[in-house]
């Protein structure tokens, strides 16, 4: 493994990352970008030259977004891709749509967090069904053009609540109603984010491709919990203890431009640096289950 070479830490705001960077001729999509750690990651991105695709499920949002990004900086490229994760003939349109023949980075930021139980496309629990599996799908949807030219850069963001619960349960994936907890459907889907990319490394490595994860920040004031009653009200109360929007973005942005695809490689970051994930996440044989089960999921 390369050494890190890493300059940034936990308070390295997503401008700062950028500053000085020319990603002229790169497409880079973002999912959830119209809004959080998303919006600020794309718009970052693009304030530097690259063309930026926010893909979001309301077209509406995401045009308000582009608008801020285009006000803030004038002669950025960015555009709206309606794209809804939970929905397969979604992500099959959205894929179909992109009008490039390579992609340089794919952003895996859009999630969600607790509310009641409810199911996506193929009778998945929401919560894993759209952070891993609606990502997994879309990957796969994407990858001629990612590798397209010797490999583009999958970066998905995952959480340290990828630590609890410790192990990921295939007995009890996809969770079932009666078995639903927020807290546990959460912790699996950011599990499986950290063991997709992983695998990903594994699987296409040798092809150019570079996947990695990594954790935005504790409690960082987004919408992710929009499903929750209290869940606005929390976020505003905790904002002054925690990182900014932008300081959450950051991490995000070293994994998508680090200048050295060997040093982020099936690797997990916090805080723009390498951290250990869990030891179930760095369990090959459970990221090789996973990719396989998954695959038996979006069969059915």
């Amino acid at each position: 493994m390369q050494k890190w070479s890493g300059t940034f830490g936990a308070r390295t705001t997503a401008d700062e990352v950028v500053a000085g960077l020319d990603l002229s001729g790169q497409l880079v999509i973002v999912t959830g970008a119209n809004s959080g750690i998303g919006f600020h990651t794309a718009r970052s991105l693009a304030s530097v030259g690259a063309r930026v695709i926010f893909a979001c499920r309301d077209s509406d949002a995401g045009a308000t977004a582009v608008e801020r990004t285009l006000a803030a900086h004038p002669g950025a490229i960015a555009g709206v891709g309606v794209l809804d994760l939970g929905s397969r003939q979604s992500i099959h349109d959205f894929a179909e749509w992109i009008d490039a023949d390579s992609i340089d980075t794919v952003i895996c930021n859009a999630g969600l967090f607790g509310g009641p139980y409810q199911e996506v496309d193929g009778a998945l629990e929401r919560t894993v069904g759209v952070c891993h599996v609606g990502h997994f799908l879309l990957v796969k949807a994407l990858l001629p053009k990612l590798l397209d030219q010797g490999g583009g850069r999958v970066v998905m963001v995952s959480s340290e609540s990828h630590r609890s619960p410790r192990n990921l349960d295939f007995d009890r994936l996809p969770l079932t109603a009666a078995q639903y907890s927020g807290f546990v459907a959460y912790g699996q889907a950011k599990l499986c984010n950290v063991l997709f990319a992983s695998e990903l490394q594994r699987r296409y490595g040798a092809e150019g491709l570079t996947a990695c994860s990594l954790h935005p920040g504790s409690m960082i004031p987004t919408n992710i919990a929009r499903s929750l009653r209290l869940g606005g009200l929390m976020m505003k109360l905790l904002s002054p203890f925690t990182k900014s929007l932008s300081a959450g973005a950051s991490t995000s942005i070293v994994c998508a431009t680090h200048p050295h695809p060997g040093e982020i490689a099936g690797r997990y970051f916090s805080d723009c640096q390498p951290k250990p994930a869990s030891a179930e996440a760095q369990d090959a044989a459970v990221a090789t289950r996973l990719w396989e089960r998954t695959e038996e999921w979006v069969a059915v």
